[in-house]
């Protein structure tokens, strides 16, 4: 894929396919890095309905992908369980910490919930292209299907957190701002090194 064309999710620079090669030599840490992100995952969805409690949408439909990414990191757990893999340290995201550095400051409350948002669901539709990647080139057939289904399970948290985008701002305010993370989305890809041992 080029990188000018979009991928499904909007993504403007697919992963390197040689990514998952590089993931399958370091198994274990990418499921313990994986693990790490459902977990992360989870407290930011905790940390959104703590904050915007005053916004019923943000509640309502937060709430579940909060037990859902909570489920995924025990099914991570597991599964290093299973393969008698360590469950290692966490470790810095230089990805997300480079998406957070891109939310714009001194902004309206809406617009702050909306720069949130955006940034969720950022790191959900990455994270969908690269269980996407896995769940069709891995060579274990059992991680293929366990990586799908982290893939569908991620696409409708994408979706959700731009939904809930729009019902705070007009439509047009939110994908304007989308594109523009979706372009600096694409120079932070460019600028990191290909690591087989991160999820992002």
């Amino acid at each position: 894929m080029s990188e000018i064309q979009k991928t499904k999710l909007g993504l403007i620079m697919a992963t390197d396919p040689r990514w998952v090669n590089i993931a399958e030599m370091q198994i274990g840490e990418i499921l313990s890095d994986h693990a790490w992100c459902e977990q992360k995952a989870a407290t930011t969805c905790i940390s959104l309905i703590v904050k915007y409690a005053h916004h019923e949408p943000i509640v309502e439909q937060v709430t579940p992908i909060v037990a859902e990414e909570w489920g995924h990191f025990r099914r991570v757990l597991k599964e290093l369980k299973k393969r008698q893999l360590n469950f290692e340290m966490p470790r810095k995201d230089v990805y997300v910490n480079k998406l957070f550095a891109l939310e714009k400051k001194g902004l309206n409350p809406q617009q702050v919930l909306v720069e949130k948002l955006l940034i969720s669901a950022m790191i959900e539709a990455r994270s969908c292209e690269r269980f996407r990647l896995l769940s069709l080139h891995i060579s274990d057939d059992e991680l293929k299907a366990f990586y799908r289904e982290f893939m569908e399970s991620e696409a409708g948290h994408y979706h959700t957190f731009i939904q809930l985008a729009k019902g705070v701002l007009p439509a047009d305010y939110v994908m304007n701002r989308w594109n523009e993370y979706l372009v600096a989305e694409a120079e932070i890809m460019k600028s990191l090194e290909l690591r087989g041992d991160r999820m992002h």
